[in-house]
Order: C-alpha cells, then structure tokens, then sequence
C-alpha cells in the first residue's frame, strides 16, 4: 500500500526544492541564453534525449545505405565539411533558430572539416581540409590516424558508386580529388545551387574512413568517425548511446575564453514509440530534453512541471495524402482537386489542432524568405484547393465520371499517432461526398520501402520533411525521385527544376522556384494538409541550449557537443 501522507510530503518536498534550485539559478534560469552564455561550462555527466524522431530506431549505419535518418544517427561521429554556424543563434543573439530540417541560410555556415574553400573559377571549388583532425583508434577497426583528403575523395566515390543513391544527385560533378594531404578539388559539369547541400552538409556527405567500409559500415560496432562522439551502444528499439570522444579537436568560446569539446561524458537517445511514456519521462527528470512534442500533451505538462523550458516551432515536415497520379482515378486533375475541396482544412486547424497549425505551409516554409509565398498571394486556383466546398467537389467527380464516388487504398505509418488519428477524420470528409478509402496501417521499414519501390498503395498517407527551398520541389515531384510518392512524371517540368539549379543569382533563382511551387501545388498530386506546430522541452539544468534541432541536415551532433548539464541544479531539484 501507499502512504499518502508520506507520498504527499515527498511531492512537497520535490516542489520546495525545485523553487529553491530555481532560484538559486537566479538569473541564469529566467533571464535566457545571455546570461547562461556567461556561465563558465561544466564537464560530465549524460544527456537522455527523445529524439525528434522517438518512434524509430535506427535504420542504417552505413552512409552508402543513402538512407534519410542517416545524419541523426551517425552524425554524432561522422562528420561533414560544413555544419551550421551555432554562434548565430538566436540564444546567442543572432537570428536562426536552427530548427530546419535541412536548411542554412548561406550566411550561417561554418567550415567543419572544411578549414577554408574558395571557387578558383566557375566550375571548380578547392577545400582545405583542418590539419590534425584524428579519427580514434578502433580496435579490430583502425588505429588512430590523421583526416586526409583522400578520406573525402572515398567517401564521395563510395557514394557515388552506391546502387542506392538518388537518381541525379551527384550528376553535377565530373571529378573529385585530392590535390595533396589536405586539399580536396570538386570539378563540376555546371553550377548547382545545392552544391554545399548536396555533398557539404546534406543529408548524404558524412566523412567516413575507409577502414570502416572495410570491417563493415552496416555494423553500428565499426562506426568510427572524427565527430565529438564514438557510438558505444545500440539497442534496437531501446537507445543508441554516444561517448565522448577525447580526440575531439574542436572548441566552444564562452566568456572570451575556449573551451575543449564535447562537455557531457555520454549522449543517450531514446526510442520511445509510446507517446504517453515519453511524456511521463520527461516530467520525471527521466529524459533531460524532448525535442517534439504535440500540442496536446503542453498545457498538462506545463502545470505539471513548470520549470520546463519551451520552444514551439512550426514542423519542418510537411503532411499530406499523396494520390498516385500514374493510376486511375487520379490521372484526371478533377478527381484530385476534388478530394481537397471535400476536405475542411480550416475546420482541421481550428478543431483538430486547436489552432496550432498553419493551412498552408508547404512544399515551401514560411521560414524559407525570398521562396514561400502565403496563401493570400497565391492565384485562385491554389486558393481553391483550401477552401471548404463539397458542392464543387461532387461536381467534379461527376464530370471526371464518377458521380457515385469510388474507394481506394490508404497507406498510413503506424508510427505516427497524429496520422493514425487524422486519417480517420479525412476519411469521413471524403464520404460525404462518396470517396470512401481502406486504411492500411503499416510499420515504418515496410511504409518507407512501399514507397522507395515505388509500389505504395493509390493513396500514402505521410509526413515529408521541408528540406530546403528547393530540394522540397526537387526530391517529391522530379520523375523518379525516391520520394516521389505520387509518381508526378512531367518532362517539362523536370526540365524547369533542372533550369532553376543552374541559376547562379538568388532572386531569380526564387522567382523560378515560386513559380514552380504554384504550379505543382495547383496540380494537386497531394491532398495538402495542414502543417502543425511542435514543441521542444528541456529542463533549465540543460545549459548552452535553447531548443536547436539541426546544425545540417537532420544532423545534432554540434549540438549536443556544446549543451552541458548543471548536475548540482539538477540534485537540489530532486531529480
């Protein structure tokens, strides 16, 4: 039996003590990241993470796998050329929030492994590599040695080479090679205005040693790069655990004064498919940060644990049903605009998110300036698609041939609650105007491959992410892209993408991307579904953090390699 006397002296206790650590803290809690700036770091101890990917384990640790979770997995150990620029943050007084899942703003990158780099003319890039770069010693692995180019010129080539790479992706290079011990030359056909993206600080440019390749890539006991952390356990379905790396060679400024890299002695990130536990591990101290969490979940842990501290952000991962457009009946654009004029987005935002999500932001994000246009400067016939009109969508079925409606198939992950929960609310959307559909719930490997084999079901219920301005268009409506779930096949188009990638100068490159998204967004391939805001939490012991997510694509490492835990705040918590 409980003693509830004895259970409620201790919740008493456990609250004296949070406010005295919190105002102990004083200035450094309440004040933000300028004062905690100034506070001199601390060495030590673990940071229990829940990803913003808590449901799924991961997938691959082989680079060659061109598999999309790679950087958030590997990347705490592999590195790339360039990451993000963290000293422009906006906890730091800059304006990023670091937060996208695959977007930096040109003025915010910093050379990683890149020392230097410099176009010596239109088509060829020269990077210097940083001298004294070591990837650690790794028994039945490696012995510990220097970072050279030729470690850049295999990773590429071996990617390159991959038979699972993604069509066109490096097309725009003839050549990489290493000019001596620390210069590496990427000779292009012609400009790419992804080029950094692509293979800098994308989703598929960690550097990897050939010696791992050799043991066996696939295999998380090899991984072995020059990042901030060695991977030293993985447990599939549980936790991947990262050590600190002591070779590490990078430095944190605080206080006009350098400080050697990483901070924390371990990083844990734990998969967590049940979202009622994740919540209940953070309010308990359990997990020190909870990068996504729903709306739903804020206002109870708000009054539950006060002392959290928030960010909300607009997803990076944009929703939607996408209809294969190769199959009837969604060859005919009627039957495609119709189904979303048959769905209430507005009502979806307003009652199902309770306002926390935006109609219309994507394929392109609010955050992508100069790229995303609103709603409201959008022609009709985009306006259209997000306005409620179940009249003009019955119309439509009839004219296309299908004035009693049709049924067809759903493919919807049973990872994601939200999904699993808005389907069912679409679906009875499109019944009233006679379009019933058969919800198949898959698990993540076998949803992810229906896809990339291009054998997904007429409807794929999914989130994607944003990527950046113009990768969204590229990688979901090019002919033969992976992430081409509607199947949109269109030369002209294709040829116009291809045209927009070439343009050296930025605003002209924009126009032609925002032509494209009006475009492909009139089409309708994709019933366009809201996108939803998403909060991050993290305890005010978390210090030298405020919420980034992302320093590359989809990558934490030079995140979590700057954060320290304040374990004696955390103590006088009670935690």
């Amino acid at each position: 039996m409980i003693d509830n006397d004895k259970a409620v002296h201790r919740t008493a206790k456990r609250a004296a003590a949070i406010a005295a650590a919190v105002a102990l803290a004083g200035m450094a809690v309440t004040a933000g990241s300028a004062i905690a700036q100034a506070e001199a770091p601390k060495y030590g101890g673990t940071v229990e993470i829940g990803s913003v990917y808590p449901t799924i384990s991961a997938l691959s640790w082989d680079l060659a796998d061109w598999n999309w979770k790679q950087n958030y997995d590997t990347g705490q150990v592999y590195e790339h050329l360039f990451a993000a620029d963290l000293s422009k943050a906006k906890r730091n007084g800059g304006k990023y929030a670091f937060q996208a899942d695959a977007w930096l703003p040109e003025d915010a990158i910093r050379g990683e492994l890149a020392e230097s780099w410099k176009w010596t003319d239109p088509l060829t890039l020269e990077v210097k590599l940083r001298k004294g770069v070591k990837f650690p010693a790794k028994p039945g692995v490696m012995e510990e040695r220097e970072l050279v180019a030729e470690d850049v010129v295999f990773s590429y080539s071996r990617q390159e080479a991959s038979a699972k790479k993604i069509p066109t992706y490096f097309d725009h290079l003839s050549k990489v090679e290493a000019r001596d011990k620390h210069t590496v030359v990427f000779r292009f056909k012609e400009f790419n205005a992804e080029w950094d993206y692509r293979f800098g600080w994308g989703y598929y440019s960690g550097i990897m040693p050939k010696e791992v390749a050799t043991a066996g890539a696939a295999n998380w006991k090899n991984v072995n790069g020059t990042g901030p952390f060695t991977l030293t356990q993985f447990v599939q379905g549980n936790a991947s655990t990262y050590t600190k790396n002591p070779q590490y060679w990078d430095s944190e400024r605080i206080g006009n004064k350098d400080y050697k890299l990483p901070f924390v002695d371990k990083v844990v990130l734990r998969t967590i498919k049940d979202e009622a536990t994740r919540n209940t591990m953070l309010r308990t101290g359990k997990l020190d940060i909870m990068e996504g969490l729903r709306w739903t979940a804020v206002d109870e842990l708000k009054r539950s644990a006060p002392q959290l501290q928030w960010s909300r952000w607009l997803s990076y991962t944009g929703q939607y049903l996408a209809l294969r457009v190769d199959t009837k009946p969604f060859n005919d654009i009627r039957v495609r605009r119709a189904l979303n004029m048959a769905i209430n987005k507005q009502e979806i935002v307003k009652q199902y998110y309770g306002g926390n999500a935006e109609l219309f932001a994507y394929p392109q994000h609010p955050d992508y300036v100069g790229y995303y246009e609103p709603l409201s400067a959008m022609p009709d016939n985009v306006k259209e698609l997000f306005t409620y009109n179940p009249d003009k969508a019955r119309k439509l079925l009839a004219e296309a041939g299908y004035p009693k409606g049709f049924t067809f198939k759903v493919q919807v992950c049973a990872c994601s609650p939200d999904h699993m929960e808005l389907l069912p609310l679409i679906a009875a959307y499109l019944e009233q105007v006679g379009v019933r559909i058969q919800i198949q719930p898959m698990e993540y490997g076998a949803f992810l491959s229906a896809m990339t084999t291009k054998t997904n079901a007429p409807g794929y219920m999914m989130n994607n992410g944003h990527t950046n301005p113009t990768t969204t268009i590229r990688k979901s409506f090019v002919s033969g892209q992976v992430w081409n779930a509607s199947q949109w096949n269109d030369p002209k188009f294709d040829k116009r993408v291809e045209e927009a990638f070439e343009l050296r100068d930025v605003g002209k490159r924009q126009e032609a991307l925002r032509a494209l998204t009006r475009e492909i967004v009139a089409q309708a391939p994709y019933i366009w579904l809201p996108t939803q805001y998403v909060y991050t939490a993290w305890w005010p012991w978390v210090k030298n953090y405020g919420g980034e997510l992302r320093a590359g694509a989809v990558r934490p490492g030079p995140i979590y390699a700057r954060l320290w835990i304040d374990q004696e705040m955390k103590k006088k918590m009670g935690f």
